[in-house]
């Protein structure tokens, strides 16, 4: 098989294709109006979880990666993940019942999980200094990128019903093609392959402060997530917007990522660890912006701010955890918090259902209303972290 430069462009573009993968699982969450009725016999919470459980899947998914690229090698184990999110995440396109969608969107997830992960480590075998940062930065933003298009894609094919929306998980098949015929890996099984050019081990330890960073990433994520699936139901019931209109609103939400990624490294220069509390405060903004929107101009201004807030603090977060993670451990940390986050993901439904029906009305105003309010503790918390980084 051809072998191909790492420096060329079609190199690059293969290595970065997987990342369009990454957030492309709840992408369908603005369909979910119109698949309440499809199953009467479910509650809405368990409908809304079919945009949220593949996010289990993923932490399966991640558990299981380092053992099948031990087992199979690297390269093997990406073309596996992306043949399970193609099937799995096409089959719902010509499913009727609930049961059987809902494990497809749990495979879905264990498919994307076996190469999270490997999208950014991927990147550190091939570049080095400049070159390493800009493909991060990239990387960075392929998976906004591939949420925004694949979103906006949601809302042409939702015309046609909502199985038809699940068509969006046939873009593994070009990526799986595109990685599998440029990428070449070395062969991991060959014994001192890559020890031998590692200077340290890798340990599996984390600290008071990884434990600290992933609280702080599983709650965030919580309190972000109805963005993506009460969003849908607030707009319908309130007569703000309608799917396709939503669909577009979520689209806007990752797009606005992409440019708050490249000036993030500006930012954090200037602010420093305010950008924390900035990110959050305007998190909190966005989602009562949202919970008491009346028209879709004040919808999308309510995404972008959130968007913005949740670009700002989730790398300042990674950050964070790189510099707090014992030597050596940064790796394992990682998946800790990637772990956490997933889990936040997945538990985001129940919670905010049960927080919204206990605490409020249970209408999605309140459950918005709640979501914001769960943030606002974040925010307080942050100030905390910000003072106590200040003093010392």
């Amino acid at each position: 098989m051809k072998k191909f430069n790492p420096k060329s462009g079609l190199f690059k573009c293969a290595l970065l294709s997987i990342s369009l993968m990454l957030m492309i699982a709840p992408q369908i969450s603005s369909v979910l109006p119109l698949m309440y009725s499809s199953f009467p016999q479910v509650s809405r919470a368990a409908v809304e979880t079919l945009s949220t459980i593949p996010n289990i899947g993923i932490v399966v998914g991640l558990i299981i990666s380092p053992f099948l690229i031990k087992l199979i090698g690297t390269k093997p184990t990406v073309i596996t993940g992306l043949a399970i999110a193609l099937l799995a995440g096409t089959y719902p396109m010509y499913a009727a019942s609930y049961t059987p969608i809902l494990i497809s969107r749990f495979l879905l997830g264990a498919g994307i999980g076996l190469f999270n992960s490997l999208a950014v480590s991927l990147l550190s075998k091939f570049y080095q200094g400049n070159e390493l940062s800009t493909m991060l930065g990239f990387q960075n933003s392929m998976g906004s990128v591939g949420a925004a298009v694949f979103s906006f894609c949601v809302g042409l094919l939702a015309v046609m019903g909502w199985h038809a929306t699940f068509a969006i998980y046939l873009v593994a098949l070009p990526v799986m093609l595109l990685f599998g015929l440029v990428v070449s890996l070395p062969n991991e099984k060959s014994k001192g392959t890559d020890t031998e050019n590692s200077p340290v081990k890798e340990e599996n330890k984390i600290n008071g402060s990884v434990v600290e960073i992933s609280l702080i990433m599983f709650f965030m994520y919580v309190f972000f997530m109805p963005m993506t699936f009460k969003l849908p139901q607030l707009a319908t019931t309130q007569k703000i917007a309608n799917v396709s209109q939503i669909a577009f609103v979520s689209s806007v939400a990752t797009l606005v990522g992409i440019p708050v990624g490249m000036c993030y490294g500006y930012l954090k220069k200037k602010l420093q660890d305010l950008i924390l509390p900035i990110g959050l405060l305007l998190q909190v903004v966005g989602l009562l912006a949202l919970a008491y929107a009346t028209n879709l101009p004040v919808l999308v201004i309510a995404v972008i701010v959130l968007g913005t807030g949740f670009g700002l603090s989730v790398p300042y977060i990674f950050n964070w955890l790189d510099e707090a993670a014992p030597r050596n451990s940064v790796n394992f940390a990682t998946t800790i918090t990637l772990v956490l986050v997933n889990v936040g993901c997945a538990a985001s439904p129940t919670i905010i259902d049960w927080l919204g029906s206990n605490l409020g009305n249970g209408s999605p105003r309140a459950d918005m209303t709640m979501a914001g309010a769960g943030m606002i503790i974040l925010f307080c918390y942050s100030l905390i972290h910000y003072f106590k980084v200040r003093k010392h």
